[in-house]
């Protein structure tokens, strides 16, 4: 079964189904390990993790890599950011096409305008309705996978008002989006309207200190939502932790007084499979 398929699978049998975001292949090891289903591949998170913001400054060609690496190391579903397709409607087949390559299950593309900011930013630019559904057109156009789930996002919210937004997203789930995501609501009143106007399949982000409320994912469930992406949280804390042991570090000379909060030698190598692949040495081994 296709990681398209396992994707579409999960959805309609288990929403929703809550993806933490990861940023490189040890955290989306992480995630599996964890017990998740499916993990989320965070355009913010990948763009931060070489220091530089969620400001559009990654090409294709880096993220895309990154996307190879993070399947090719876990056995559940990704779920990627596309971002804005990396231009106009031909450049977002051209994504499509690298992040399907790539093994991702499925994606999100926006209607920010090029090159984008992160959801949660202010001062955001949405391109026209007529133009994102023609580049929703003309990326089901270029996948060749038909289980490939295609996810539109809008960030109107913040741009144009609630009404305008559903009516794009209404738009875009007609263009051929196989669920939708309303990006940045802020109460929880807004998500549970957006929930009863928006009857179709639905993506919802939710982390720790954005303009978006948290909610427990049983009640997401009931609402609708098929999806829930965690994205920036595993980041920041790794941040935090980074930040505690390198204080200890300039502080003693050592992290010895990190060692509770810090997992063992043999731990670390357990998480990346060492055991296993020096199985595999020994059998190719001459």
């Amino acid at each position: 079964m296709s990681a398209a398929k396992q994707l579409r699978q999960l959805i309609a049998d288990n929403s929703p189904v809550v993806a933490p975001g990861a940023f490189d292949g040890l955290s989306a090891r992480l995630v599996e390990q964890a017990g998740f289903s499916a993990v989320y591949a965070t355009g913010g998170g990948i763009a931060r993790s070489t220091g530089v913001p969620d400001l559009g400054l990654m090409s294709l060609d880096e993220i895309t890599r990154r996307l190879e690496e993070m399947v090719d190391v876990t056995g559940i579903p990704l779920i990627a950011d596309a971002d804005t397709g990396h231009g106009n409607a031909l450049n977002a087949q051209k994504t499509a096409r690298a992040f399907e390559r790539a093994g991702v299950a499925g994606f999100h593309l926006e209607d920010q305008v090029f090159p984008k900011k992160c959801g949660h930013y202010d001062d955001k630019s949405i391109v026209p309705e007529r133009e994102m559904t023609q580049k929703i057109r003309a990326v089901k156009d270029a996948l060749h996978d038909p289980d490939m789930v295609l996810i539109a996002r809008t960030d109107g919210l913040a741009v144009e008002g609630y009404e305008p937004t559903i009516a794009r997203a209404h738009a875009y789930m007609e263009a051929g989006a196989d669920a939708i995501f309303v990006e940045a609501p802020t109460s929880e009143e807004q998500i549970e309207q957006i929930a009863r106007d928006l009857p179709q399949p639905k993506l919802i982000n939710m982390f720790h200190g954005g303009k978006t409320p948290l909610m427990p994912a049983d009640r997401l469930g009931e609402l609708g939502y098929s999806l829930i992406i965690i994205p920036s949280d595993t980041q920041r804390a790794a941040i935090w932790g980074m930040q505690q042991t390198l204080a200890a570090i300039r502080r003693d000379g050592h992290s010895a007084a990190m060692q509770e909060q810090m997992v063992t030698f043999k731990g670390r190598e357990a998480v990346i499979g060492t055991d296993d692949y020096l199985a595999l040495d020994e059998k190719y081994g001459v």
